[in-house]
């Protein structure tokens, strides 16, 4: 039996992602072979588009971040979970695939009533926002906020749980965006013709308590001045690695020495870089109760994760473009049913 999925054949545009085929193989010891039914479309995978991506496998490779499946054969030596299980996994690369092969102890139960699609959001976009207000930050002393790419998959999860824990929010987002960010119940901000920094002093007066912050390069010591005293700037990626849609060394550059100034200047502001795979790595207790929260939350109704489009898998050059074209306004997702 064959199965297909997505690959990246070489550096470029959406184009470069092609439909493949494989032989289907059995799940090795302690893996989990794992029928999709939901992938996630993120920044992460148009940077490895470009080899932007630290650490990236060079082409051919499968992006994908994020899934939601059924477990459809267990290896040897895997017993927790039965096969028709849902689960999740936070995966890096591959799963823009039909069937994925995962390490038993990387997969995360989902319940079963949950909208594949709306799940799916959770685990990178929700995960990360969550954990930047609960673990990286004391959200009991956060007051106001400001989240960069507001209109984003993790950008209105930040909105969406900020909003929860009585933070008032401020989200930059181009015009056409801000409807979005409203809905949410947070003060937009038009990047694209003002100056967020100057408007954010003008609308809370004395700054906020913590900024996140996506851009990288220069942009962090923008956001750094948009900081009350003892507030906190995370950063959470960089997009100035991308300049134009392409591999930028003098982005990468500027964002390290602008990270290096940040870590070693004094004074009692804060500068914290979150990763959610560090996170993970160092602390997988913490993933699996965060999304089991994250799950409850949803299944609840008190969060409704932002769907941008539902687009089959083999549409992944559409999804793609869409990203590439700022279009997107919450998460792409690409469907496997």
């Amino acid at each position: 039996m064959k199965y297909g999925r997505i690959v990246i054949s070489r550096y470029g545009g959406p184009e470069v992602l092609e439909i493949t085929e494989l032989e289907l193989r059995d799940a090795g010891p302690g893996e989990v072979r794992v029928k999709v039914l939901a992938a996630g479309v993120s920044w992460a995978d148009y940077m490895m588009r470009q080899g932007a991506y630290p650490r990236q496998p060079k082409p051919p490779l499968t992006p994908g971040y994020d899934i939601v499946g059924i477990v459809d054969q267990n290896g040897s030596g895997a017993t927790r979970y039965q096969v028709g299980r849902r689960v999740a996994a936070l995966l890096i690369y591959g799963g823009y695939s039909e069937y994925v092969f995962v390490p038993e102890d990387k997969l995360v139960p989902v319940p079963e009533e949950l909208d594949p699609a709306e799940a799916v959001c959770l685990i990178l976009n929700y995960v990360t926002a969550y954990q930047m207000l609960h673990r990286v930050v004391q959200l009991n002393k956060v007051r106001r906020a400001l989240v960069h790419s507001a209109a984003g998959g993790v950008g209105t999860a930040l909105l969406e749980l900020g909003r929860m824990a009585g933070v008032e929010m401020f989200g930059t987002a181009s015009k056409r965006k801000h409807a979005l960010v409203r809905s949410l119940s947070a003060e937009p901000i038009d990047y694209q013709n003002q100056d967020f920094v100057a408007e954010i002093r003008r609308l809370s007066g004395d700054g906020v308590d913590l900024v996140c912050d996506s851009i990288g390069g220069w942009h962090w010591l923008r956001s750094y001045r948009c900081l009350r005293a003892a507030g906190t700037l995370v950063a959470f990626g960089s997009q100035a690695a991308l300049v134009k849609g392409r591999k930028s060394p003098a982005g990468t550059a500027a964002t390290f020495a602008a990270a290096a100034f940040l870590y070693v200047r004094p004074g009692s502001r804060r500068f914290a870089f979150y990763s959610i795979t560090a996170m993970r790595d160092r602390h997988p207790e913490w993933f699996h109760e965060d999304m089991a929260t994250l799950f409850v939350l949803l299944g609840e109704g008190r969060i409704k994760p932002v769907v941008a489009e539902h687009l089959s898998w083999r549409e992944a050059r559409r999804a793609n473009e869409l990203l590439e074209q700022g279009a997107v306004q919450g998460k792409v997702v690409l469907t496997f049913q």
